[in-house]
């Protein structure tokens, strides 16, 4: 390669790892991830209803309009001690966003017990407990989320998770700003998958350490058989752990699971600025993509937080999710690939590779570091 190439490859690197680096490090002013997942259990029968409701800790209290002491709190003690200063305010807050109805009329909500701090991923969330008073009689639930809506411009596109079982019947749905209500026993199993599938397909196009992995594997993968085999060996691996996570078989903590993700894309990359053009993975390529995809697939698992085991009225959720994940998946495989194999057609190709490998080497370098829990 020429240093006319060499040059045009490093100064378009430096320009690719500053606009790559402006999306992985928020703005000053944000305070949050530009959407959040609300998590909820619904569970009882007749006139007795207990919903546990998983929050974003410091985005619940801002909502609340509550003082940058509470929305700032660090330490699970501290945070514990601002929800019972603020309980009040915290519970006007959810029950005025998050209701029950019975026959079609709205349940009375009361808090139960003190409010809990626990993690999920590198967010403290606030977990509440609410009991819901019924009328008597036969009759439908409903429930509504409209927790986190656009119009408080912290977040946008806030999904609640709801998982139900009332009256024995068990379900899931998907309640968004659009759809926020959903009538259990009338949601049917066409809705329950599509909103899955979605919310599949939305995590990975979303999740940018997903696709920059995804990246890494095609630029190394010349021919169609490589993308093929590939694919089938990521595919195969992240459905394996991710359904045993999901499933609450295997448990592994997201602390050391998004460090390893960032790594991955990390071991990758190189692979492709240091190894030999015909296979830049060589003969370790379909070991690598399988035990990597091992690990994306518990990171797959963490963005649905299902850990409970005996969990199998999930199945059909959890099935769909992977599937809008393979789905999007070849979307992006059929797009890219076509275009990698064009540019490896010109006289560009190696300082292409390298152009394209030193941004995502040095992005994925500065997630593993920013991922490594610091210790108290």
């Amino acid at each position: 390669m020429s240093r006319r190439r060499w040059l045009s490859a490093a100064v378009l690197a430096v320009i690719l790892c500053g606009a790559l680096a402006d999306l992985v490090r928020p703005a000053p002013a944000q305070a949050h991830d530009a959407t959040t997942k609300a998590h909820v259990e619904v569970s009882g029968a007749g006139a007795k209803v207990r919903a546990v409701l998983d929050l974003e800790y410091d985005l619940l209290m801002k909502s609340a309009w509550l003082y940058a002491e509470a929305y700032e709190a660090k330490g699970r003690a501290e945070q514990l001690r601002q929800l019972k200063i603020n309980r009040d305010a915290v519970i006007r807050y959810v029950t005025d966003r998050f209701q029950v109805a019975y026959k079609d009329k709205p349940c009375t909500p009361t808090m139960a017990g003190d409010s809990d701090v626990r993690p999920r991923g590198k967010a403290a969330f606030a977990v509440l407990t609410l009991d819901y008073a019924c009328g008597a009689g036969e009759g439908t639930y409903a429930i509504s989320s409209a927790l986190f809506p656009d119009s408080e411009t912290f977040v946008h596109s806030t999904e609640t998770l709801l998982r139900y079982r009332l009256d024995g019947v068990n379900g899931s749905a998907v309640l968004v700003a659009e759809s926020p209500t959903v009538r259990v026993g009338e949601h049917s199993a066409t809705n329950q998958i599509g909103e899955f599938f979605l919310l599949g397909a939305e995590h990975l196009l979303f999740g940018l350490d997903h696709v920059l992995f995804l990246l890494a594997l095609l630029i190394g993968a010349r021919r169609l058989r490589d993308v093929v085999l590939t694919a089938t060996a990521f595919t195969v691996a992240h459905s394996i752990t991710f359904l045993l996570a999901a499933m609450g078989t295997v448990a592994v903590p997201g602390e050391i699971v998004e460090p390893i993700i960032a790594a991955s894309i990390v071991v990758v990359a190189v692979a492709n600025l240091l190894g030999r053009e015909e296979d830049r993975l060589g003969r370790l390529r379909l070991p690598i993509v399988f035990a990597f995809g091992l690990v994306h697939g518990l990171g797959f698992a963490g963005a649905l937080d299902i850990d409970e085991s005996g969990s199998w009225e999930l199945l059909l959720s959890l099935l769909s999710f992977n599937v809008g994940i393979e789905a999007t998946q070849l979307v992006l495989i059929a797009v890219l690939f076509p275009l990698l194999t064009l540019l490896r057609r010109t006289s560009a190709a190696r300082w292409a590779v390298l152009a394209l490998s030193v941004p995502i080497v040095a992005v994925s370098v500065y997630w593993f570091f920013e991922r490594i829990p610091l210790p108290l």
